[in-house]
C-alpha cells in the first residue's frame, strides 16, 4: 500500500517563502520512520531534522518540495485566501507525483472538517479525482508520513532563510513574534521607506510597519 503525506513550513511568517512537501512511501516504511524518530518538525531540534531528512529520503519512493516565494504569495493573495492558495499547491504536488498512491494525508489549515479536502479536489487532475484524501488539523503530529513531509519542508525553508539572511542581514526566523524580525523590519522600513523584497505585503506586521512610518511623516507636517 502506497501512502503520501503533505505538509508545509513557513505559512505564518511575514518574511520569506512558504515550502510545501510531499513524501510517498510504502506503509511499512512509515513504521520504520516512526521508530527512527520522525514526527512533526516543530518538535525536533534543527540538528535532529537534518539527521532525519536522510532517513526520510531513503525510505521515500519519491518526494517533492514546492517553494512558494513571497512575490507569488503576494500576487495570489490579491484574489485568493492563503488556505485556497495552499490547496492549489497541495493539488499541484499530488498531480506531479508519478506513483499511484492509495491515500494521501494532509495537514489541514482549515478549522472546518472536510473544507480543505474540498478545496484540494477542485484543483486535482482527472487521474486523481477518486484519490482518498485525509485532511486533518495537526496531521503532522498524527501521521508519521506527514511528519516526514514536515521535515522536508522545514529543512528546505530553513536553508532558504539562511541564504536570505546572508544576503540582507540576520532578520531571524521571519515570524512576526520574533524580536529579531521585528527589529529588522522596523529599521529597514525606517531607512528605506519600503518593505524588504522578501516581505509578504498583506501581513499585518508589514502593513503596520509601513503605516507607522507614514504616520510619522504626517506628524512632521502637522
Amino acid at each position: 500500500m502506497l501512502i503520501a503525506g503533505i505538509d508545509e513550513a513557513g505559512r505564518g511568517p511575514c518574511f520569506g517563502p512558504m515550502t510545501i512537501a510531499i513524501s510517498v512511501m510504502d506503509k511499512e516504511n512509515e513504521k520504520q520512520l516512526k521508530v527512527a524518530g520522525v514526527k512533526d518538525s516543530k518538535l525536533l531540534l534543527p540538528a535532529k531534522r537534518e539527521a532525519l531528512i536522510k532517513e526520510v529520503t531513503a525510505h521515500s519512493i519519491e518526494h517533492q518540495i514546492l517553494v512558494l516565494e513571497p512575490i507569488e504569495i503576494n500576487d495570489l493573495m490579491t484574489q485568493y485566501s492563503l488556505n485556497e492558495i495552499e490547496a492549489m499547491k497541495v493539488a499541484e504536488l499530488i498531480n506531479n507525483i508519478k506513483s499511484k498512491i492509495d491515500v494521501v494525508y494532509v495537514d489541514s489549515p482549515d478549522a472546518v472538517k472536510g473544507a480543505f479536502e474540498k478545496r484540494i479536489r477542485k484543483y486535482l487532475n482527472k487521474k486523481n479525482q477518486n484519490l482518498k484524501i485525509v485532511a486533518e488539523n495537526k496531521a503532522d503530529a498524527i501521521y508519521t508520513v506527514v511528519g516526514a513531509a514536515s521535515i522536508l519542508a522545514k529543512v528546505k525553508r530553513d536553508a532558504l532563510i539562511e541564504e536570505l539572511c546572508e544576503k540582507y542581514g540576520d532578520f531571524g526566523s521571519g515570524y512576526p513574534s520574533d524580536p529579531k524580525t521585528q527589529k529588522f523590519l522596523e529599521d529597514y522600513v525606517k531607512e528605506k521607506r519600503k518593505l524588504p523584497p522578501f516581505s509578504r505585503i498583506f501581513w499585518k506586521t508589514c502593513t503596520n510597519a509601513l503605516n507607522k512610518v507614514d504616520q510619522k511623516r504626517l506628524d512632521n507636517y502637522a
